[in-house]
């Protein structure tokens, strides 16, 4: 069984912007353009942006203690 307000929330949402938002829509665009101006974002050319090095780190990508290497013996 499918409650309420999953049946009722998407009609109403398809009645809005089917029939209400073209009528509201040119009404309240004037004041939401003046709440968000559009600026326009700036793409970089940079490669290497976003790309971390993580040696030296942990799992969680704080540093680590100590040397880096790995070894395969036990230390006591």
């Amino acid at each position: 069984m499918v409650c309420i307000p999953c049946i009722v929330i998407p009609i109403l949402l398809w009645v809005y912007k089917k029939f209400l938002e073209p009528y509201i829509y040119p009404l309240i665009s004037p004041f939401v353009s003046r709440m968000w101006p559009r600026k326009a974002l700036r793409e970089t050319n940079d490669k290497n942006k976003g790309k971390v090095d993580c040696k030296g780190t942990d799992i969680d990508g704080l540093p680590t203690k100590g040397s880096t290497e790995i070894s395969d013996k036990k230390k006591d």
